[in-house]
């Protein structure tokens, strides 16, 4: 299933919708081993498309020239990579509000320097006094 996703979504970016047969294998081997994200992401579409088959619900075209991605093959990658919604939607939660920390005395951002303030202070008085 998730191999058929990766071939809708090779041929919806190729010019036209339409790549050969060694174009979208290349493009699609990038794809499937350029690491787990590309693989989860398949997965997932893969699961809200069980029974896809790309040939018979006509969302691929096969010719001489390769492979072409159809209108309804688009229509059907565009609805299985929109969101769901969900009809049973919890309602958001409530924000809790913070609570206000208890009365504390205030903390003292500037300190004073009373041991500075008196060494000053004997200095200006030896200066007074040998002046």
């Amino acid at each position: 299933m998730s191999f058929q996703i990766t071939v809708l979504k090779v041929l919806a970016g190729h010019p036209g919708g339409r790549a050969s047969l060694p174009e979208l294998r290349r493009a699609a081997a990038i794809l499937m081993s350029s690491g787990l994200d590309w693989t989860n992401r398949t997965k997932r579409l893969a699961a809200r498309a069980p029974g896809l088959d790309i040939f018979s619900q006509s969302f691929v075209l096969r010719d001489d020239a390769g492979w072409q991605i159809t209108e309804a093959g688009r229509a059907f990658l565009a609805s299985v990579e929109t969101p769901i919604q969900a009809d049973n939607q919890r309602p958001p939660e409530p924000v809790a509000t913070p609570v206000p920390a208890p009365a504390s005395p205030p903390i003292r951002l500037v300190t004073v320097n009373r041991r500075g303030r008196r060494r000053r202070a004997r200095e200006r008085m030896r200066q007074l006094a040998v002046a």
